[in-house]
């Protein structure tokens, strides 16, 4: 991962583990919503995932039991 660099990310996350399974979700959302999109040559959607948690636009809620 060369951008955005963990800096910048790391003041919107908790941990590492975190900013994965975040940006996991959120890029399986954009993939759902977006069918068409992210076809070959389009921005990743784990990319843009990530610029939307470097924007704040990505929230999360830790739970300390069950599916998160």
């Amino acid at each position: 991962m060369i951008y955005p660099a963990w800096d910048e990310l790391s003041a919107h996350v908790d941990s590492k583990y975190t900013l994965v399974v975040a940006a996991a979700k959120r890029a399986r959302q954009l993939m759902e919503e977006n069918e068409g999109m992210f076809d070959e040559g389009a921005t990743n959607p784990v990319t843009v995932a990530l610029e939307e948690i470097k924007k704040g636009l990505v929230k999360y809620e830790r739970t300390k039991f069950g599916i998160k």
